[in-house]
């Protein structure tokens, strides 16, 4: 498995996303994934306190078990558990991450991300916080998700000028049907340094290749349960009418449509994983397998015209 870095961190061109844990999954099966993603060479793997408020934690923590010194553990805090446990005042950042460490069962996070961005509160108050945590050894790397290109440069800018931490990784929506993070956004990651760390990067499935044109998705799939608006949104003509695009352009090359998602994001400079969840340990040998297609020019510039954009910028 390649490696890339985030700051002082090495991790596999592949993580493990674990959202999946506790909630689409039991104890038994999260067991299985993350032991088999192990075994296939992952070593970042990525949950919240949110996520099956707070039982994905521990189900990673006891999956790790003996072999937590193989694993790089991010996980994030900021997003609202209730009305007490939520945003990013120092209080809360310091509380949330003693409870991250007390449901993970370690004595150190490896890359602590702020989940969403907390307007109410002066970034400098929160990298303070971040910045005991790091001196007291909780926590070795900071990263943010879903912050704007703006509050991204701020927060670096605020850093510098204050002495304090500074953001390592930005973790942000991206696949190749999703482009927004393109431009203002993805300018500030490469422009202060940060490691991008797709989520998403399967489009919930829409990217394996399993939701096609004209075929009613099976009932338990992740889409078919969205609330019927969602549904059509995902599912929707125009979308499902690019992936089969997608499908033929990868065919055509004697690739698949997951080899396609996978390593179209791989190859960009500034991903440093490819955040991708899984419900069984085929499903992680699959996108463990899904990294190795190198893209041409060429091939990026048709994919664009497919997905509508006009130039890629990376």
């Amino acid at each position: 498995m390649e490696t890339r870095k985030i700051g002082t961190l090495v991790v596999s061109l592949v993580g493990l996303g674990c959202n999946n844990l506790g909630r689409r999954i039991d104890a038994a099966q999260s067991e299985r994934v993350v032991q088999a993603a192990l075994d296939a060479g992952i070593t970042l793997f990525d949950t919240a306190d949110v996520y099956a408020d707070g039982v994905s934690e521990e189900l990673l923590g006891q999956a790790l078990g003996r072999r937590r010194d193989a694993a790089v553990v991010a996980t994030k805090f900021g997003a609202k558990l209730d009305d007490e446990r939520q945003g990013a005042h120092p209080d809360h950042v310091r509380q949330a991450c003693d409870d991250s460490l007390g449901r993970l069962g370690l004595d150190h996070i490896d890359l602590y991300q702020l989940h969403v961005p907390d307007p109410q509160v002066p970034i400098e108050e929160t990298l303070g916080a971040l910045g005991e945590l790091v001196e007291a050894g909780k926590v070795r790397e900071i990263g943010h998700s879903n912050l704007s290109a703006a509050q991204m440069n701020e927060a670096q800018a605020v850093a510098v000028r204050n002495g304090l931490p500074r953001f390592a990784s930005a973790q942000d929506h991206w696949n190749l049907l999703e482009r927004d993070l393109e431009g203002e956004r993805l300018n500030a990651i490469r422009r202060n340094g940060l490691a991008l760390l797709p989520y998403f990067p399967l489009a919930s499935g829409l990217l394996t290749g399993k939701y096609r044109a004209g075929q009613e998705p099976d009932a338990d799939w992740r889409l078919a349960t969205l609330p019927e608006e969602r549904r059509a949104q995902h599912l929707s003509a125009e979308r499902l009418a690019v992936v089969e695009e997608l499908t033929a352009f990868a065919t055509e090359r004697e690739h698949t449509l997951l080899e396609l998602a996978m390593s179209w994001l791989a190859g960009h400079p500034s991903v440093a994983s490819v955040i991708a969840g899984a419900t069984s340990p085929e499903q992680v040998a699959a996108n463990v397998g899904a990294v190795g297609w190198e893209l041409t020019p060429e091939d990026r510039a048709e994919l664009d015209r497919i997905t509508g954009v006009a130039e890629d910028p990376a």
